[in-house]
Formats: C-alpha cells, structure tokens, sequence
C-alpha cells in the first residue's frame, strides 16, 4: 500500500524486555518507514527537515564516499555468495529528521529477479557509530537464528545467539528480537506498526504525533543505559568486532530494534 511517496509509514510501538542480569523493560513510541532503495521518497523541500534520505546515511563507513546503499548491498551480498540480479530491495528505516538519524535496527527484505524472497538483512548499530549486518536465510514466517558478533551494549557480552521474527511487513508491522545466552534468555525485542501510505499529511501527523523522533531514541537508549550503570550493572568492555581488543565503554542500553 505505498502512497505517493512510494513508500509506507508505520506508526509502531517499540518494547524491549531485559531478562538477564536483572529483569527491566520499557516501550516508547515512534514511527518507522519502508522504502525501495531505490525509489528513495521524493520528499519536497519544506518538509526536508523532517525527513531526509541520504545514501551516506545508510551505508558502511568505507563506502560513504563511492556507494549508493543498493551498491552497498549488492557488495555485502555478494561477499556471501548472494546474487540480487537487479531484484527488488524494501528497507525499513528511519530517515535523517531534524538533522539528526539513528536506526538500532535496519532491516532489508531482498527478492530477485523474478521476485522472489531471496535473504533478510538485519543491520544492527550501535551508539559508538559501528554496524553490523547479519544475513537470514528466507523463510516463509521471516524467522532466523544467527550467532552475536558485534557489541551492542556494555552490560552483555559479545555472545549467545539472536533469534529473529521479521517477517516482509504489510498493513501491520510485526519484528521480534531474542538474545539468547548460555545461561538462558537475556534480552527481548517487538516492534509493532499500523501503516499509513506515505506522503506530506503523514509525514506532518507522524512528526507532531512524535516530533524529535530520531533524536528521542538516541537519548532514551542513553538514559536507560545509565540508569543500568548507577544501579551497579556490570559493564562488558567494549571490542572491535572480529578481534580481542578491548576498549573501555560508556553507559548505553542494549537495543537491537528500532
């Protein structure tokens, strides 16, 4: 049901649930846009500041000079052995508003040439600046396993196992994150969305429904984190994906979803 932006706004509710060391939850509001990479929303100037799709915004840190965010796929994909062929990309994303973007979670449903589902893509970012994309397999209820390998918050480790529920969103935007340990289950994730086909009255009713969206996550993801750390959370040092090297890390919370 894209509208005349070619495109879907979900107004969502995010809720994430710690089970592990110690039990804590909390939901906030917000809303959330799937695109087609490469039909980015024509958004029109005055409503610029409220939202803005900028490729750089998007892709890995070694291709924000040179890659558009399909060239940027398309390179990660086929590093895996995945071929798009030109095949239709949806992302679920928020957009640059008010000058600022953060996404703990972007999602891509990929399909190929002929339109079919060919992988999920779940990018995680952190609030250091790093990301990470983990590759899921198709399935017909969106589910997939993959183990952590990227730092994500200060208070678990680099370890475990994610399962993940992301199925291709319609009318209703339904995602599940778990962060399973050794121990047992250490975090949840859900994300719910109604959609809203996007064009300038959606846009204005999301932004002053939740104005400083983007902003709003960055600081609350902070807030919870700190409040983790002045009640006596262990912290995790931080590492470099892929190494031993640790590095000291700040209070931030763990959040796998937008």
């Amino acid at each position: 049901m894209p509208g005349p932006w070619g495109a879907v706004l979900y107004d969502t509710r995010t809720t994430h649930v710690r089970t592990a060391p110690r039990r804590r939850s909390f939901r906030h509001r917000g809303y959330l846009w799937l695109v087609d990479i490469d039909r980015l929303p024509p958004v029109p100037g005055p409503l610029r500041p409220l939202a803005r799709f900028r490729h750089e915004d998007h892709v890995p840190d070694r291709d924000r000079r040179k890659a558009t965010i399909r060239r940027s796929l398309d390179g990660y994909l086929a590093g895996h052995g995945v071929r798009l062929g030109g095949g239709q990309v949806l992302m679920l994303t928020q957009a640059r508003s008010l000058g600022h973007v953060f996404n703990p979670l972007t999602v891509y449903w990929c399909r190929d040439g002929a339109g079919r589902p060919l992988c999920t893509v779940a990018e995680v970012h952190n609030t250091y600046g790093g990301r990470h994309r983990y590759l899921l397999p198709p399935d017909p209820g969106g589910r997939g396993e993959t183990l952590k390998d990227f730092y994500v918050s200060p208070f678990l480790p680099v370890d475990g196992r994610y399962r993940m529920v992301l199925p291709e969103p319609g009318e209703r935007l339904d995602l599940t994150v778990h962060l399973d340990l050794p121990a047992g289950r250490a975090f949840t994730a859900t994300v719910r969305g109604t959609a809203r086909r996007a064009g300038p009255a959606a846009l204005l009713a999301a932004a002053l429904t939740h104005p400083f969206a983007t902003w709003a996550v960055s600081l609350h993801i902070r807030y919870r984190g700190i409040r983790l750390w002045l009640g006596g959370l262990p912290v995790h040092p931080r590492q470099t994906t892929g190494s031993r090297r640790a590095e000291r890390a700040g209070p931030t919370e763990e959040v796998p979803a937008p």
